[in-house]
């Protein structure tokens, strides 16, 4: 038997996708740098790096820039959107990059998941990763294990900075400070102590869709009329969207108050940011800057917003989708089943006409309501003639007006909140003392939530009434302002006078939103 003959076969020494030969070709070495914030002083930095790379790797000559990869001002705590990262770990996939340096590992990545998973990434490719600070090469024995510690670290150092940074906003928020993205906040812009103050021709936009709001129009109208006269979004587009409109009517802010932390981020690595709904405090100032809409008229605004949402008509309380197409949608309603009544194109025996029918007929086969069908020119003359009604006994009306008014101011004067406020401020002071000594304070917090409740209420209430007010002295200067009967049907002039239409057998009542009431016989 032959003697063994074992012959070592000596390595080539391989680092990254190039194989040492007697040429020793250059290595392509990329640097990737990164800053965390979009800071004038931050922008700086990323400059130095960048200059200080490209100076680095040309200056040895055993390498050759394969080039500087630079996200300027975004989050390391995940790579999703740092695109200049992602398209260098495509380069190392695609052979084109032999070794990568960066400043550290909370530069690379603070995730310790996603360091080490790009870390062994580049290792199955024999791509080293360099790290200056720590003085790391990805390739060494130790280097992996040195590199779980080190992002670790990296890690737990993201996370207490952003904990540092809630409770700095925290502090903020307690002492009414507000933070707001004035570029895209419609009314209002910064001065230069970071105020909000009011731009005034935008101002005039907010205006108009409150009062077209109040004048009836629905989101999708408000949205078309402002297309139609041209005027852009606070994000600058032409496209305005009902959304867009609702969250305007919703926002506190154009009252002069700020209700902050609505939402909040659920954990510092993701960066997801969710809805608050109680999960973390909230904190609502009061007076924070200068308003564009009175209160009561905001206050209006929520309630007719409630009372479309909860259309609810006839016995069975069915709901109904709120409609604004024309001045009598919504607010024509049957005597006998209490249901709404709907404009319909209608052909009897080859004759087409629009009429209003009950939708309980519509709608519900075998329906015992008997209610009248009515002709839309018909239904039209019996309001005009309701409003000449009015305009014809104008003194008469104008006295019951002013007793109106008078029976309103004497319902009962509008409820203070001074009282309210005052144990609102205790109730906060001892919420923070019990929170600092971690005591349990549950039952603080929920008389918090009562009497905000209470005094969002009371504020209902009150604009209510001023409503009310407004509505009667809105008549009186009509009747005051006509010297004539109205000659035809106005859309504009119902939606300003009418509140509610019912329609009866032989006879209709036509409701004013001065609470005047009008009976026509059909």
């Amino acid at each position: 038997m032959n003697k063994k003959s074992v012959t070592v076969i000596p390595a080539r020494v391989r680092i990254g996708n190039n194989v040492k030969t007697e040429e020793k070709p250059k290595l392509r070495v990329a640097a990737y740098c990164r800053v965390s914030t979009d800071s004038d002083e931050q922008a700086s930095s990323y400059e130095v790096q960048i200059e200080h790379y490209t100076n680095f790797i040309q200056n040895n000559h055993e390498w050759e820039l394969a080039g500087i990869f630079a996200d300027d001002g975004i989050t390391g705590t995940n790579t999703k959107k740092r695109d200049e990262f992602n398209r260098m770990i495509e380069e190392c996939m695609e052979g084109k990059i032999d070794m990568v340096i960066t400043k550290s590992i909370s530069r690379f990545a603070r995730n310790t998941l996603d360091c080490l998973k790009y870390i062994r990434q580049l290792k199955d490719k024999n791509i080293p990763v360099f790290f200056e600070k720590e003085n790391i090469n990805s390739m060494d024995s130790k280097g992996e294990v040195m590199l779980t510690i080190m992002a670790s670290l990296a890690q737990q150092e993201s996370q207490s900075l952003s904990q540092n940074v809630k409770l700095g906003i925290q502090y903020r928020y307690q002492q009414g400070e507000i933070q707001i993205n004035h570029n895209r906040f419609l009314g209002y812009t910064k001065d230069e102590n970071k105020r909000l103050i009011i731009v005034p021709e935008e101002a005039e936009v907010v205006k108009r869709i409150y009062l077209e709001y109040l004048e009836g129009a629905s989101l999708l109208q408000i949205a078309r009329g402002l297309e139609a006269d041209g005027i852009l979004t606070a994000a600058k587009k032409q496209r305005w969207r009902p959304e867009t409109v609702k969250k305007i009517l919703q926002n506190e802010k154009y009252i002069g108050d700020a209700l902050l932390q609505k939402t909040y981020t659920v954990d510092f690595l993701s960066k997801k940011r969710v809805v608050n709904n109680g999960i973390v405090p909230q904190y609502y100032v009061e007076n924070s800057h200068e308003p564009i809409i009175p209160r009561e008229i905001f206050m209006q605004v929520q309630e007719e917003m409630v009372r479309r949402a909860n259309l609810h008509t006839g016995k069975s309380g069915k709901k109904r989708v709120y409609s604004s197409k024309y001045a009598l949608s919504s607010i024509v309603f049957c005597g006998g089943c209490g249901e709404i009544y709907r404009r319909v194109h209608w052909n009897n025996r080859g004759c087409g006409s629009i009429v209003w029918r009950c939708v309980s007929r519509l709608e519900e086969k075998g329906s015992d309501c008997n209610s009248p069908t009515i002709n839309e020119e018909v239904l039209q003359a019996a309001v005009v003639k309701a409003i000449n009604e009015v305009l014809a006994n104008k003194s008469t009306f104008l006295t019951t007006l002013q007793a109106n008014i008078e029976t309103v101011l004497n319902e009962e004067n509008d409820k203070a909140t001074d009282d309210i406020d005052a144990k609102l401020d205790d109730l906060q002071n001892e919420l923070l003392r019990l929170a600092t000594t971690k005591a349990d304070y549950n039952e603080v917090a929920d008389e918090i939530y009562r009497l905000r409740e209470l005094k969002q209420n009371t504020l209902i209430d009150n604009a209510e009434r001023e409503g009310k007010r407004q509505r009667i002295m809105d008549m009186a200067s009509y009747l005051n302002e006509q010297s004539s009967a109205m000659g035809e049907y106005d859309e504009q002039l119902v939606k300003r006078l009418i509140d509610k239409v019912t329609i009866f057998d032989d006879k209709l009542t036509v409701k004013f939103k001065s609470s005047v009431e009008i009976e026509i016989e059909l």
